[in-house]
């Protein structure tokens, strides 16, 4: 038994890729409950973001235009999400569940009547898609032992939204704690009226929640089909947006939780594409049935609070009506 090979190279790399869409949706969600308002569309939102960043991409051949178009996409649903459940006080979770279903349908419909390939949208290519970026010095690093290879190899190589998703964590954590922004929208998210007394809107802060969710939200769908894949498929999130918020609560609404969470997520996923090295770590093969499930299987035991009491926002998932 080899219990390194775990730890290989090719799997720590394949887990930073497969952790990136986790990590930014899961950061997209703090902002949201930090300010209050729960969000269980992430996947939907994710699902619209890659299917229309796909799309235009393939239609135009500029990544970065179908990268807007996926932003563009996830704040449509943001929108509709932030006038149901601030403006009309309606209940946030049905919402949610509103706009999975909305996304899940729709990028199918528009796909097929669009490109006529069975709900997917034709390979990108070229431009239309991120490429991976080679890092200064990583290839004179290369032969310099351990440190070489795990700079050339584990941190050089990758698109520049993994660079992006990496550097939101510290953003995250700047913007929460060390911003008047950041102190209101927490305040928000936990006591609201005494926001409102200090005359500081509680509509305005929450609606850049949901906005900054929604931009979040953009950049991990665009990513997952424009950077880890090359085009859309019917249903590609596969319940990311779901884990993303098993993740969040794992990580206790805690930026840099969210970062070591997500990637233990992605490392699950990362060992599933690879059984080959866990019969060889362990010495006896494992169902790859049971290896693929294993996120799924994590995020239920997160959500049944097997790993620590997790307290949310005092007023998360409540609307604010203002006292006369």
């Amino acid at each position: 038994m080899n219990f390194l090979a775990l730890f290989d190279l090719s799997v720590l790399d394949s887990t930073v890729r497969l952790a990136v869409p986790l990590l930014l949706a899961c950061l997209a969600g703090l902002f949201s409950e930090r300010g209050g308002i729960f969000d269980i569309g992430l996947e939907g939102k994710m699902l619209a973001a890659a299917f229309f960043s796909a799309a235009i991409a393939a239609t135009t051949g500029s990544v970065w235009i179908g990268l807007l178009a996926g932003i563009g996409a996830s704040l449509t649903l943001s929108a509709i999400h932030g006038v149901a459940s601030i403006t009309f006080r309606g209940n946030q979770l049905i919402s949610g569940v509103a706009i999975n279903f909305l996304a899940a349908g729709l990028t199918v419909l528009i796909a097929q009547s669009w490109f006529q390939q069975g709900g997917r949208t034709p390979s990108l290519i070229g431009g239309g898609r991120f490429e991976p970026i080679t890092l200064p010095f990583a290839d004179a690093l290369s032969t310099v032992p351990f440190l070489g290879p795990l700079y050339s190899e584990l941190i050089s190589g990758h698109s520049i939204l993994v660079y992006v998703a990496l550097l939101c964590v510290p953003g995250t954590w700047y913007i929460l704690f060390r911003t008047r922004f950041g102190l209101r929208l927490r305040a928000v998210g936990e006591n609201p009226a005494a926001v409102d007394t200090a005359g500081v809107s509680v509509v305005g802060l929450r609606f850049a929640a949901v906005g900054i969710c929604g931009v979040l939200c953009g950049i991990a769908g665009a990513y997952l089909a424009t950077g880890l894949q090359a085009g859309f498929v019917k249903d590609m999130t596969a319940g990311r947006g779901f884990i993303a918020l098993a993740a969040l609560i794992f990580a206790k609404w805690r930026p840099w939780h969210a970062l070591w969470a997500t990637l233990l997520f992605g490392y699950l996923q990362a060992i599933a594409l690879r059984p080959d090295i866990i019969e060889g770590a362990l010495g006896f093969k494992v169902q790859v049935q049971l290896l693929d499930a294993m996120p799924y299987i994590l995020t239920v035991v997160i959500l049944a609070g097997f790993v620590g009491k997790a307290i949310p926002p005092r007023a998360g998932g409540e609307p604010y009506v203002k006292e006369r």
